[in-house]
């Protein structure tokens, strides 16, 4: 409901309250005949035609009200209120004119046609209402409609009207032009029927009472034309006490009527089954029946029994339509349920199953899901095409449907990733099937007339212990199948650490979200200095987690959450603005870049150095006050990709480092049109340097390699001055290490960079050392 309808029902709800006070009160007067009456037979005529129509007037008022109140149904109030209004005129008019007794003259075609006319907007009253309700009609709407008005003509044929149109014997026939009422009612009631069929048995306030209104009136003309045949209608009897009921139910329905949501397509479409919407088609088709049983032998009008028959031909048409919308809602609900690609129940017929195996399911009778990862499949869409890799994984269901039991369930997630719910088995038995599925997996797969080879990673959780829904265990599965495929095991059991410590991987993966949008991250600066003279030249930004129950978390105990998590991009995000913002602080005094490090995600986002050079902006620092390192892996993914984003960061004039050069697989290739400004040493290489020839001389000549580059050498581990000392001599540029100063807040490394103390590295301090040349 908006604003403005909100206003609208409270303004004028009292207002039709005091309406709905009145109808009934002048009902009731005109029921017991109290009140005082004014003397002389005409004021009494006059009295007596003001009070029965004033209940009329007071509801078309509240019809009114009721239009404005609520403007989905604004046409059938209105016309509601203009039919009450020309009801009240032809009553005041045969009234006065015939008296209170009827042995005056009426203008009687007037009064027929004001009252007919009266009637026939009563149908589109009806109308209105239902399509305020229904936004789209579908057959089934159409033939439970058309059930519910034949047999409600045909009963009403039979029954009611077809007596006095072929009376018994000593008996004459009406006149036709009496039998307008009855006909205009049998056909009101048919479309009220007919309503009711379309919308089901249900409790709709507004249209009960309006139904209710209209079956009051119904019972009042039925009533009124047979005594009006038998010549005993006595006019101002308590017969008119009926039509005044339907009236006053007809106000206190404008009166509750508010405004109701927009009716959904989708509400009122798909398969049209249950008691509540076949109660009235059904009653229809039975009366139907009961009438060309009773009518058998020429007992009823000929047009009931043609009546009758088209209600049974329509719900023999209904049961046809009923049949196709159910195998039509069955095809639908199996292809919600099922994956297009490979023919395998999808994610969601997974968890709808999942969820009723976990909830039968025990600690001693436990379910398991096994989570699978095909490894190398990227490699098969990039070599050999998209449908090569559709038929690949077209491949996987009947390879394992034959291993698994009659109780399992194999569905595709998507991608290249499957899972298999197994009800009713124990770890070990879970891990036993995992196992199995895997070595059919790794016998080969013909594709394109090729045998091609694929891995498969295998994720084991099990519920309700230690998953207790089905998000969980298929989270739970998510992380083992992670860890098997980072430790290349083939197949992984979830296993919580009871401690709740760092090997938790969900909790982590699920507190750094949280820790990501609530500010718990920190950076640590770890000095960078030139050799030998050492002046500091950078800073590396290493981020550290403020856990608020754990402590201060080390990289370790968050990067691979945040990598199986999905969270690298927005965690390297928020490392940078991190890092600009202590670089702000520095950065007008002392000149000194901060390094941060990206993730394989941020390197692959074209994106990048756009994003880097608002971040820039924000702090007001200029390009070359950061410095931006990636792992050498990382280019070898994708070399195009990677070179792309890296000449778009020089342009920039932001510096960037290949971080762990040597434990890769290197490729010098690659070097000579990598735009890199410097390499980074990794520790495991310069650990040594002073007691290691080997790891000397590769040191030495990756030094020559780098200078005959153009780029810098950056070591890092370097935790001693002795090491610190070779390293300068062997060619080093840049020094990061313990020796220098360990990680530090912010606070404190602006206190450091203040008064830096730095050892010297200007000489070789190793005893010993072999002389290079």
């Amino acid at each position: 409901m908006s604003q403005d309808e909100g206003t609208a029902v409270r303004g004028r709800a009292p207002s039709s309250g005091l309406l709905v006070a009145l109808t009934v009160l002048a009902v009731a007067l005109f029921a017991t005949g109290t009140g005082p009456r004014p003397p002389g037979d005409g004021w009494d005529r006059l009295y007596d035609v003001v009070l029965y129509n004033l209940a009329y007037l007071t509801a078309a008022v509240a019809c009114c009200c009721a239009s404005r109140r609520v403007p989905r149904e604004r046409t059938a109030w209105r016309v509601l209120a203009a039919s009450l209004v020309l009801n009240a005129l032809a009553n005041a008019l045969r009234t006065w004119t015939a008296g209170v007794d009827g042995s005056g003259t009426s203008p009687v075609l007037a009064v027929d046609i004001a009252s007919l006319t009266a009637y026939l907007m009563l149908y589109v009253v009806m109308v209105v209402l239902i399509r305020a309700r229904v936004p789209r009609f579908h057959p089934s709407m159409w033939l439970d409609g058309l059930i519910g008005a034949l047999g409600t003509t045909a009963v009403g044929v039979a029954f009611l009207i077809g007596p006095y149109l072929d009376p018994a014997a000593g008996r004459e026939a009406v006149p036709l032009v009496q039998m307008v009422l009855p006909v205009t009612d049998v056909l009101l009631l048919a479309l009220m029927v007919a309503v009711g069929s379309i919308l089901g048995v249900r409790l709709d306030r507004t249209l009960v009472l309006v139904i209710a209104a209209l079956a009051s009136i119904f019972v009042g003309d039925v009533l009124l034309f047979a005594r009006t045949v038998r010549g005993t209608y006595v006019d101002g009897g308590p017969l008119e006490l009926v039509w005044l009921v339907g009236i006053a139910i007809v106000a206190i329905a404008a009166h509750l009527a508010r405004p109701r949501p927009a009716p959904q397509p989708e509400a009122t479409g798909g398969t049209r089954l249950g008691w509540r919407l076949l109660a009235l088609p059904l009653v229809c088709n039975v009366a139907s029946l009961v009438v060309l049983a009773v009518g058998w032998g020429d007992q009823l009008p000929v047009t009931a029994a043609w009546l009758a028959i088209g209600c049974v031909l329509a719900a023999v048409a209904r049961t046809g339509v009923t049949f196709r919308e159910v195998r039509a809602f069955n095809e639908v609900k199996e292809q919600a349920r099922t994956d297009e690609l490979t023919g395998l129940p999808n994610r969601r017929a997974l968890l709808e199953e999942a969820g009723r195996v976990l909830r039968t399911a025990t600690a001693r009778d436990q379910a398991a899901l096994l989570l699978l990862d095909l490894d190398g499949f990227k490699e098969v869409n990039d070599s050999l095409g998209h449908t090569a890799g559709d038929q690949l994984l077209r491949q996987i269901g009947p390879r394992l449907l034959p291993a698994l039991g009659p109780g399992d369930l194999l569905a595709r997630l998507g991608g290249d990733e499957f899972a298999v719910l197994l009800p009713g088995v124990s770890l070990d038995e879970a891990q036993e099937r995992a196992e199995r599925l895997r070595a059919l997996i790794l016998q080969p797969f013909p594709v394109e007339d090729i045998r091609l080879h694929v891995g498969v990673s295998i994720g084991v959780a099990t519920g309700p212990v230690p998953a207790a829904t089905v998000q969980e265990m298929l989270r739970c599965a998510d992380v083992a199948m992670y860890a098997a495929k980072g430790a290349q095991e083939g197949v992984h059991v979830y296993v919580p650490d009871p401690h709740g410590g760092s090997g938790d991987r969900l909790r982590t993966m699920e507190e750094l979200r949280i820790a990501l949008q609530t500010g718990q991250l920190v950076v640590h600066l770890q000095p960078q200095v030139g050799l030998p003279d050492g002046e500091v030249v950078g800073a590396e930004a290493l981020v550290r987690w403020q856990h608020p129950l754990r402590g201060l978390l080390s990289p370790a105990d968050l990067l691979p959450a945040a990598e199986q998590a999905g969270l690298l991009r927005p965690l390297t995000d928020t490392v940078l603005e991190l890092a600009l913002a202590a670089t702000a602080l520095w950065w007008p005094e002392r000149r000194v870049p901060v390094s941060v490090n990206l993730a394989a995600a941020n390197v692959n986002d074209v994106d990048l150095p756009s994003k880097v050079a608002a971040a820039l902006a924000r702090h007001g620092l200029p390009a070359e006050a950061l410095t931006l390192e990636l792992v050498e892996d990382t280019l070898m993914a994708d070399p195009e990709r990677g070179r792309q984003v890296l000449a778009e960061l020089r342009r920039l004039g932001v510096r960037t480092s290949i971080d762990d050069y040597g434990t890769g697989y290197s490729s010098l290739a690659y070097l000579r049109h990598l735009p890199a400004d410097e390499l980074k040493l990794d520790r495991t290489l310069t650990a040594d340097v002073d007691r290691d020839d080997r790891a000397a001389a590769i040191v030495e000549h990756t030094a020559s390699l780098a200078h005959a580059l153009g780029l810098r050498l950056v070591a890092e581990g370097v935790e001693d001055a002795a090491t610190g000392a070779v390293l300068a001599r062997l060619g080093c540029d840049i020094a990061q290490g313990y020796a220098i100063a360990r990680p530090m807040p912010v606070a404190d490394f602006l206190r450091w960079l203040a008064a830096p103390q730095v050892p010297t590295f200007g000489t070789d301090t190793a005893a010993g050392r072999r002389s290079h040349p």
